[in-house]
């Protein structure tokens, strides 16, 4: 099947339409088989909780061509562990892990054209949603769910393609408080963080830097992405706190720290400012970012830098982005068992 005529390395990050997405409903306390359907728009009630009340999630991975024409994703189990970890919370039904991964595969196959070839830079993002529906007024869940799977052809997340090193600003907003909804991938977290990214874009960061809602002290994570820090005694670190999302990538980047390049990693609370001068190297990480360097943060009305006499990536950042991605593309061997190949 030929691709379609993109101009891949010049994709942005943005929905582009493609051919096909997948719909399934849950109905009298069942999910139904599920289609694949044409039309890019939901039709939904008025009062639907979805609209009113947030009742929704969603979940985000990639598709990749490798060299030798395989598609791949990236451990998607743990992508449909973490939608049914935040169902529940949100008074949603769980989505059967076959139904969650057979709607990715038939949406991929379907949209074959879209993937992006190897070596373009770009990949098919994939986002599944679970969306509550029906007729209702009240605070009350919905009475019928629908879970849909859509694709798009994308390039990286922030403008600056492969590691050019971002920055951050920290926000005097709080993301979510530790007994909240932070630790699930819901719909609302984002809406609420949104003037914090423009806040932070108007200082000249690509993103804000959230910290903990108590005091104010503690790194949890960026608005869009994990944070990781390799600190001058060696070790990578990672924020420790209920209110962080727990990202997939974050997860495969410090094991592959453990594994791959015998590191010492820790999970615990990490204070800014005390600790900010042991930082030798910081990375924002995601399924969008995949891994971006942090060569600086705003934080008590200054610049503070990480990378010091005009470095721009450091050894570590770069060892883990190759080791990541490389996985990722088919291009390293899998030693873990994390890819998951799309027969076309």
């Amino acid at each position: 099947m030929n691709k379609k005529a993109l101009n891949w390395a010049e994709l942005g990050f943005q929905y582009v339409k493609t051919d096909y997405r997948f719909t399934a409903f849950h109905e009298n306390g069942e999910w139904g088989e599920g289609q694949l359907v044409s039309d890019e728009n939901i039709s939904i009630h008025e009062g639907a909780p979805s609209l009113h009340y947030a009742q929704q999630c969603f979940e985000g991975m990639k598709a990749q061509t490798a060299e030798d024409g395989r598609v791949l994703l990236f451990r998607p189990k743990l992508n449909c562990e973490r939608m049914n970890r935040t169902a529940p919370r949100l008074l949603m039904p769980e989505v059967p892990e076959a139904l969650f991964l057979n709607a990715i595969e038939e949406t991929v196959r379907a949209n074959y054209a879209w993937i992006p070839p190897y070596g373009s830079g770009a990949s098919l993002y994939i986002r599944p949603m679970l969306i509550g529906v029906g007729e209702n007024l009240g605070l009350n869940p919905a009475p019928e769910y629908e879970f849909r799977v859509f694709v798009s052809p994308v390039g990286p997340y922030y403008k600056e393609a492969g590691l050019a090193v971002i920055s951050l600003a920290v926000s005097e907003i709080d993301r979510a408080a530790p007994n909240g909804t932070g630790s699930f991938k819901a719909g609302a977290n984002y809406a609420g963080g949104l003037l914090a990214t423009r806040k932070a874009k108007e200082l000249g960061a690509n993103e804000a830097l959230y910290l903990d809602a108590a005091e104010h002290r503690y790194i949890d994570e960026a608005g869009s992405a994990n944070i990781i820090i390799a600190s001058k005694d060696g070790k990578l670190l990672t924020p420790a706190s209920n209110a962080i999302l727990p990202s997939i990538t974050r997860r495969s980047i410090m094991e592959l720290a453990a594994k791959s390049l015998n590191m010492e990693t820790e999970e615990r609370p990490i204070d800014l400012r005390a600790e900010f001068a042991n930082f030798d190297e910081a990375g924002a990480c995601g399924t969008a970012a995949v891994l971006s360097p942090v060569g600086k943060i705003w934080f008590d009305d200054d610049w503070h830098n990480i990378y010091q006499d005009g470095q721009t990536v450091g050894p570590i950042m770069q060892k883990l982005y190759d080791l990541l991605v490389g996985i990722q593309k088919g291009e390293i061997s899998d030693n873990f068992d994390w890819l998951h190949e799309i027969e076309i």
